[in-house]
């Protein structure tokens, strides 16, 4: 759950729903095969499921003290793509979503690139 703070009141965004929207922000990408399992967790939950969870490969944070989230993502990419420009195209194309969609402030969109795939 992330917390936001304004003269207004609270607003309160499930992670749920946070980690899906980035999730389907990131996998819509030119390039991106699939999403790649962040730890044993989610692993397991993909092996048990199996499916693709709307958060596989996303992980979400806050900094402490500064209300800005950063953003991890695993993903594995089509062989023979300019890797870079995929991986520019999912930090633009997430900051922009996250921003729009809820209004928080993104500091860092993290993007590993864990294989490549044809």
């Amino acid at each position: 759950m992330i917390k936001v703070e304004n003269h207004l009141g609270d607003i309160r965004i499930a992670g749920s729903y946070l980690t899906s929207l980035i999730g389907h922000a990131a996998s819509s990408c030119f390039g991106v095969v699939r999403m790649s399992p962040i730890g044993a967790k989610q692993g397991l939950r993909t092996n048990i499921l199996k499916g693709s969870p709307s958060d596989r490969g996303v992980k979400v944070y806050s900094e402490k003290g500064t209300g800005k989230i950063v953003i991890e993502l695993h993903i594995y990419v089509t062989y023979g793509v300019n890797v870079a420009a995929i991986v520019d195209s999912i930090i633009n194309k997430v900051r922009y979503v996250v921003e729009s969609e809820t209004g928080l402030s993104v500091h860092r969109v993290n993007v590993f690139v864990d294989g490549l795939e044809s």
